[in-house]
């Protein structure tokens, strides 16, 4: 039996990210920077930043408009070679 496929994604589309690291009061703005450069257009609107419950760690889930896997795989690359980033989601 062969194992079932993802589906592909359709581009460009609505594509929402959830970036995870060691809190600091930069991160917000240092996400939303790198994310820009790949990405750019994103609003307030687009932005969601949520602390963890002893204050560790912040996630910023972010929707951007992908525009291909190229685009994903560089934005991902780039947030994650930041060591400032323990996950993207």
């Amino acid at each position: 039996m062969t194992e079932p496929q993802p589906p592909k994604i359709e581009f460009p589309c609505d594509y929402v990210i959830k970036v995870i690291g060691t809190a600091a009061p930069d991160f917000r703005d240092f996400v939303l920077n790198v994310v820009e450069r790949h990405a750019p257009g994103i609003t307030d609107a687009d932005v969601t930043v949520n602390d963890s419950r002893q204050g560790r760690f912040s996630s910023v889930q972010l929707k951007i408009v992908a525009t291909g896997e190229p685009q994903l795989k560089a934005l991902f690359e780039e947030l994650k070679a930041s060591g400032r980033v323990h996950m993207v989601l």
